[in-house]
């Protein structure tokens, strides 16, 4: 039998407040990372401390919590949440910053940058740092190990007309991605229209090239009759290389988008 602990513990990062002026003998060589984790509710502990690594009193201020990416564009702001207690050795300079799991569906697995600061009741702020070193910005890596989410959604928006006597037009070509989909696999297709009259249909090939003489099958069906508000949904099930869609109307600024996934 093979034991294998896992560990039930607080994330918590320190910083040093520049209050009274440093002391040169503490020089910390490491800051840590910090994994955050896609999919769920990532809670930071912050320890606001003094040259001195004494804790000090915040109760003054708002922590605020900032991210950048690797433009240096902000992806998350948060204000820290003190933790309640006695202003004991235990509690005093604590706060917590929640980063959520919507606050990281739109980010891929990559490093940010991160900042911490105070702000007082008149709008001063004072900058915290992660050592000695005045280095202002700690580094959180956002990590896609425990909940991978959903898989790229597939988008066209191109279409070609098939030969200028016939009112037929083909999208782009997108794989249907065989290898990762089992005899029952489903895909899922939405389809945004604008005062669209005609039909679409569904076509797929089993072929592991595209050419002008590749064999499309039909799938599906799906009739518009201009009246519609909302995108129209299609779903069907079955393993093949390549998916198109055919319209038989003039889609130009009338098939706005085609979403996709497998």
């Amino acid at each position: 039998m093979q034991l294998i602990p896992r560990y039930l513990v607080n994330n918590r990062i320190t910083l040093i407040a520049n209050e009274a002026g440093f002391v040169t003998e503490y020089r910390p060589v490491y800051n840590r990372n910090v994994p955050v984790y896609r999919g769920i509710d990532n809670v930071l502990q912050f320890r606001i401390l003094n040259p001195d690594q004494k804790p000090i009193n915040v109760a003054a201020y708002t922590p605020k919590f900032v991210a950048y990416d690797e433009n240096m564009k902000m992806v998350i702001e948060h204000n820290g949440t003190l933790v309640a207690g006695d202003d004991s050795a235990a509690t005093r300079g604590l706060f917590e910053v929640t980063i959520t799991e919507n606050d990281l569906l739109n980010l891929k697995q990559q490093y940010l940058s991160y900042t911490v600061y105070l702000e007082d009741s008149a709008g001063a702020k004072t900058l915290t740092y992660a050592n000695s070193h005045f280095n202002a910005c700690g580094t959180i890596y956002i990590d896609n190990c425990s909940f991978p989410g959903p898989i790229p959604t597939f988008e066209v928006s191109n279409f070609v007309q098939e030969s200028f006597d016939a009112d037929i037009f083909n999208s782009d070509t997108i794989t249907a991605e065989p290898a990762i989909n089992g005899n029952e696999a489903l895909h899922t297709a939405v389809i945004y229209t604008n005062n669209f009259v005609g039909n679409v249909k569904v076509q797929a090939t089993l072929s592991n090239q595209i050419t002008d003489n590749t064999p499309w099958a039909d799938i599906d069906t799906i009739s518009f009759t201009g009246t519609e508000t909302e995108p129209v949904p299609v779903n069907f099930n079955g393993v093949f290389s390549y998916i198109r869609f055919q319209s038989d109307a003039n889609p130009d600024d009338k098939i706005t988008k085609i979403l996709v996934r497998n």
